[in-house]
């Protein structure tokens, strides 16, 4: 791994690293640019990402490409309705000498893919709550460290169709980003059906190793922020909270619940990342903005008018931005 001599020569290797990653995906994942810039963000500012689209769309091959453009032990869980916890984090059992071994589950890998998230109950949703907060788990009493750089990217199918189950707003919280996953435009749509069915076999090759990710983690970290900026983000997350004495008249029409102060941290962070990625050393409030809906869409819950006028939450966002 290279040392950097200052961090502006860091944030130049990061932009490099990050344009050679979208064209490794690129060779497999075809349009979709919004959706992988927000995924990479997410990784490098530490984040764990939800992606919500109908099925066909290509999430769980994205995610599997990112790990190995990533080069980052990856495992998936395919989420069923008799899914166990013991399934995602392991369980102990007895050897041979009748001394008890605990066996690691799938959540041991860099990247876990936790497919159809909503497929399973709460309970063993929940099986990933610490993981997710403290890169631990914790089994008969004894705690076990996860491997880093660690992240939870997770697809969900639409809360509307049958058979599946909402997520805890506690866990929705873990998430930095909620991705929104749209069909392909039609240009897109002709060159998927064109380079899937040719035969061909693409091979994504590895851009970093772990411990480069975790070097550029830290420098997304030192990005500094202009106290505007972050007084900026504060303000639109309570702008969100009907009780709030900064509520904007469209939060008590419309939202039930606001965004916690989570939703804060994760815009900060997402800018600091953003700008980086496009060239500056410090965000502005352009930088937060764009990670705005990715950030707040999965933690305010509109209320009955909302729906009955058909205003789902991005209107909203966007209306307080």
């Amino acid at each position: 791994m290279k040392n950097f001599n200052s961090d502006k020569e860091a944030a130049e290797a990061l932009q490099k690293a990050f344009s050679d990653l979208k064209s490794e995906i690129g060779k497999i994942i075809i349009g979709q640019e919004k959706v992988v810039d927000l995924l990479l963000i997410s990784i490098f500012s530490r984040g764990h990402s939800l992606l919500v689209g109908v099925p066909g769309l290509a999430k769980t091959l994205l995610i599997h490409t990112i790990a190995d453009a990533l080069h980052l032990s990856f495992n998936r869980i395919q989420f069923t309705p008799d899914l166990m916890p013991s399934d995602i984090l392991g369980a102990e059992t007895l050897d041979k000498d009748r001394n008890f071994r605990f066996i690691k589950g799938p959540v041991f890998a860099n990247i876990v893919l936790a497919d159809e998230i909503n497929r399973t109950p709460p309970k063993t949703q929940a099986a990933l709550l610490e993981s997710m907060q403290e890169h631990q788990v914790t089994v008969g009493g004894q705690k076990y460290g996860l491997p880093e750089p660690f992240f939870v990217l997770a697809t969900q199918n639409p809360i509307e169709q049958e058979g599946t189950y909402p997520l805890p707003e506690a866990q929705l919280d873990r998430f930095m980003f909620n991705i929104v996953l749209d069909y392909p435009d039609y240009a897109s749509e002709v060159q998927i059906v064109k380079s899937t069915t040719d035969g061909s076999v693409k091979k994504v090759e590895p851009i970093l190793s772990a411990e480069e990710m975790q070097s550029f983690q830290d420098l997304v970290k030192r990005v500094p922020v202009t106290d505007h900026v972050i007084e900026y983000a504060v303000n639109l997350v309570h702008k969100t909270r009907p009780t709030s004495e900064l509520a904007d008249p469209i939060t008590k029409e419309y939202i039930e619940w606001g965004a916690g102060p989570r939703a804060g941290q994760y815009l900060i962070l997402g800018a600091k990342c953003h700008a980086l990625l496009n060239g500056k050393f410090a965000p502005d409030i352009e930088d937060v903005q764009a990670v705005s809906k990715a950030v707040l869409r999965h933690r305010i819950v509109s209320n009955f008018k909302a729906d009955a006028e058909d205003l789902d939450n991005d209107a909203i966002i966007e209306k307080l931005l």
